[in-house]
C-alpha cells in the first residue's frame, strides 16, 4: 500500500473515531432540535457549535494554519501527508477535549460563552474538516499569504462575534475580566 493511501485511510479511521468517541460521551449528532443546518451566524444562540459552520469555524481555519507552520518548523523531514496526519489527530484530540466536562465548564466559567453545552457530532467533523482547509492552505500557498488570511480572520472574528483564536485561547488559560466584560457586551 502506497503511503498516501496509508495516511488517508489512517485519516479517514481519525474521523469515525472522533464521531464515536463524541456520540459514547453522549454528543447530539446535529444539536438539541435534530435538524441539520449549514450555518449559524448568532454565536449566542444555542445553535452555535452544532451546525456545519460557525463563526468559530475559523478559529478551526486558523488551528490548521498554525498547525502546518509548527510541523515544518520541528518536523519538516516528515512528508507533508504524515504532517497532515499529525495535525488531523491533534486536532481531533482537542474536540474531544473540547466537548469535555472539564473543558465545557472552563468555557462557561472563564469566557464569555456562559451557555455552551459543546459541539454537536457534526460540528466536530466540521471543524476537523476546517482544520485540514487551514492546513491544505498553508501548504499550498506562501507564508506571506496564511499570515495574511490568519491576522484577517482574527481581526473581523474580533470585530464581527468579538472572540477569536487568540482571545479564547487567552480567556481559557488566564480570564481577563476586561474581556470577559467586552465581549458580553455584544450579548443581545
Amino acid at each position: 500500500m502506497k503511503p498516501s493511501h496509508w495516511i488517508a485511510l489512517t485519516v479517514t479511521g481519525v474521523f469515525m473515531l472522533l464521531g464515536l468517541s463524541e456520540w459514547s460521551m453522549g454528543r447530539s449528532a446535529l444539536g438539541p432540535d435534530g435538524q441539520f443546518g449549514w450555518w449559524e451566524s448568532h454565536i449566542w444562540s444555542n445553535e452555535c457549535s452544532q451546525r456545519v459552520a460557525d463563526a468559530y469555524a475559523f478559529s478551526h481555519i486558523g488551528h490548521g494554519i498554525l498547525f502546518f507552520g509548527f510541523l515544518w518548523l520541528v518536523a519538516r523531514r516528515l512528508s507533508v501527508g504524515q504532517r497532515y496526519l499529525i495535525a488531523v489527530l491533534l486536532e481531533a484530540a482537542w474536540e474531544i477535549l473540547e466537548n469535555s466536562p472539564l473543558i465545557i465548564h472552563r468555557y462557561r466559567e472563564a469566557t464569555a460563552a456562559q451557555g455552551y453545552e459543546g459541539d454537536s457530532i457534526l460540528n466536530s467533523l466540521s471543524d476537523l474538516v476546517m482544520m485540514s482547509l487551514g492546513f491544505l492552505f498553508a501548504w499550498r500557498t506562501p507564508v506571506w499569504a496564511s499570515v495574511a488570511l490568519l491576522v484577517v480572520m482574527e481581526i473581523v472574528c474580533a470585530w464581527w462575534v468579538r472572540d477569536n483564536l487568540t482571545l479564547n485561547v487567552l480567556m481559557l488559560i488566564h480570564p481577563m475580566d476586561a474581556i470577559r466584560e467586552w465581549q458580553l457586551g455584544a450579548k443581545p
